[in-house]
């Protein structure tokens, strides 16, 4: 029998957002089952020094917000056979209280960055590509927290997705909707309060821990891999959903 990762041999992998969590998991276990992968990241130090430290095959910086920034970042990309699209911070604000101007970063990271990188890329994302995006737990059940903006923009994605894989077919378009993942951009969201919601959410969970970026790094992985996952979205929550 052949190993669904032998699909990605040879293959180029381009991994929005890939200098660390989820997307350098999956970074990791791409170039692991054999595919050149390039990274981006908005640190031009960071972005080198990983690439550098896990011989990737390159990398480039843009912020996804700076869509000026986007298409000449890209112009030297050679073909890509699948995209991964990890950028997004945490964008946390009630409606009637914050910045608009900050709400909307949640968009701008997730839909519209995708828009642009796409369009970026053009023709040289191979006919057959897949394109991997990122949603979470929060697009199917939100909370009360100022995160609706952000449950919202998470909903999107899923949606874009599911139009782009009849849009851009025969390429597969894809979503990963992780639960709590353990990766920086947690404790960056959290400050000084990640430890006591982390022991929160243990006690509540159904596995009683939280994801780990290298499990949801190999669903990414996945999800290039095996060319029936088309429109999908997958959830990797440890039973979040649930509770």
């Amino acid at each position: 029998m052949n190993n669904l990762f032998n699909q990605l041999q040879g293959k180029t992998v381009l991994i929005v957002g890939g200098t660390s969590g989820i997307g350098l998991s999956a970074a990791i276990q791409a170039k692991a089952a054999g595919a050149a992968v390039i990274i981006t990241g908005f640190d031009a130090g960071r972005a080198a020094a990983v690439a550098a430290e896990h011989g990737f095959a390159g990398h480039r910086v843009f912020d996804v917000t700076r869509t000026d920034t986007v298409a000449p970042a890209l112009a030297d990309m050679p073909g890509v056979d699948h995209l991964v699209l990890m950028a997004g911070s945490f964008v946390a604000g009630k409606v009637l209280e914050a910045e608009v101007s900050y709400l909307q970063r949640a968009f701008d990271e997730r839909v519209w960055a995708a828009v642009h990188i796409l369009r970026a890329l053009g023709d040289r994302l191979a006919a057959d590509a897949s394109i991997t995006f990122i949603s979470g737990v929060l697009a199917d059940r939100p909370n009360a927290y100022g995160t609706a903006i952000l449950a919202a923009a998470s909903a999107a994605m899923e949606a874009l997705a599911r139009g782009l894989a009849l849009e851009l077919a025969p390429r597969r378009v894809n979503t990963l909707s992780p639960g709590p993942i353990d990766t920086p951009l947690l404790g960056k969201a959290l400050g000084a309060g990640r430890d006591a919601y982390v022991a929160h959410l243990e006690s509540t969970l159904p596995l009683r821990r939280l994801g780990s970026a290298d499990e949801a790094g190999a669903a990414v992985v996945f999800l290039m891999a095996n060319r029936n996952m088309n429109g999908a979205t997958l959830h990797i929550d440890g039973g979040a959903g649930l509770v």
